[in-house]
């Protein structure tokens, strides 16, 4: 039969296929562990970046002079409407 050697290649090629197919999918899963291992440790070396520079803003704008203390670096200045939110005895 002429028929038999083109159905054993094509056998042939689908279960090399399969075994392409099931390499490829483990490889994609460890990259997608290794991925969120990656992003999760880069988020939080991020946040504590953010959270130190926060606090570092605040100390130095308790160092300033009051006059000086109006500036984007402290925490009590509006900084949508520009002005100072802290309460005032005057």
């Amino acid at each position: 039969m002429p028929s038999t050697p083109t159905l054993a290649l094509i056998a042939l090629g689908l279960v090399a296929l399969v075994a392409i197919a099931v390499r490829v999918i483990r490889s994609l899963r460890r990259f997608a562990s290794a991925r969120t291992l990656v992003r999760d440790r880069v988020g939080d070396g991020v946040g504590l970046l953010k959270a130190r520079s926060a606090a570092l803003k605040v100390a130095f704008a308790a160092r300033r002079h009051p006059e000086q203390a109006r500036t984007r670096a402290n925490p009590a200045y509006d900084r949508r409407g520009g002005g100072d939110r802290r309460i005032t005895n005057g």
